[in-house]
């Protein structure tokens, strides 16, 4: 008996001798911890620095936690892609996006816009004031925003999703339609010019809130 377990032993040294190292040492992917850059697919190689740029900001897969800057993860590819033109053509100005941009090709524009669409859109837990809300639900049904953005406020391919978006971020994107800062959406700055700037945040807030 002794014979047959040394012979057995000896045969399964044998056997594992001739493993590859790696096949025998092989760990599972790494999942980045708190403050690492995550791994990307093979198919964002040629924008992953690009990517990591649109990190520092927008979080790792664009959830935000900064309420100035905007949620990116679950949002439309289509409308996406059309502000990565604009801002590269100028007409959405940025001192930050438009560096980012200047040297993208459409192909890259449009892996970036995929990467984040293809995320799942965040909960922010942001919770308005009732009376701000109520407000800002009255100045949203006489601007007819649904007929755009629809009645879930979730949007539609070229047009950007708002239900559950920073607070912040829409405040200061619709003043800027109203003062005419941001200029590739002639008819969102005539509609804001016919608010004044509190309806406005209240829109802001029932938005967020949504």
């Amino acid at each position: 008996m002794k014979t047959v377990y040394l012979l057995r032993v000896l045969l399964i040294a044998i056997a594992c001798a001739g493993w590859p190292v790696s096949a025998r040492s092989e760990e599972p992917p790494r999942i980045p911890g708190a403050g690492e850059q995550p791994i990307l697919p093979d198919e964002y190689a040629s924008v992953s620095t690009e990517l990591f740029g649109c990190f520092d900001c927008h979080g790792v897969s664009g959830e935000s936690a900064d309420p100035e800057f905007p949620i990116l993860s679950g949002q439309h590819f289509y409308y996406l892609y059309v502000q990565l033109k604009d801002f590269k053509a100028g007409r959405r100005a940025s001192e930050i996006m438009q560096p980012m941009v200047e040297e993208l090709s459409k192909d890259q524009m449009k892996l970036i816009a995929t990467y984040f669409s293809e995320q799942e859109w965040p909960n922010t837990g942001f919770k308005g004031d009732p009376a701000i809300t109520a407000k800002g639900e009255t100045a949203t049904g006489a601007g007819q925003c649904v007929q755009c953005h629809r009645g879930g406020y979730d949007g539609d391919s070229r047009v950007p999703r708002l239900a559950g978006q920073q607070r912040e971020y829409l405040f200061k994107t619709l003043m800027d339609f109203k003062n005419k800062v941001r200029m590739n959406s002639p008819s969102k700055s005539s509609l804001m010019n016919s608010f004044e700037e509190a309806d406005i945040d209240a829109m802001a807030e029932y938005l967020a809130d949504f």
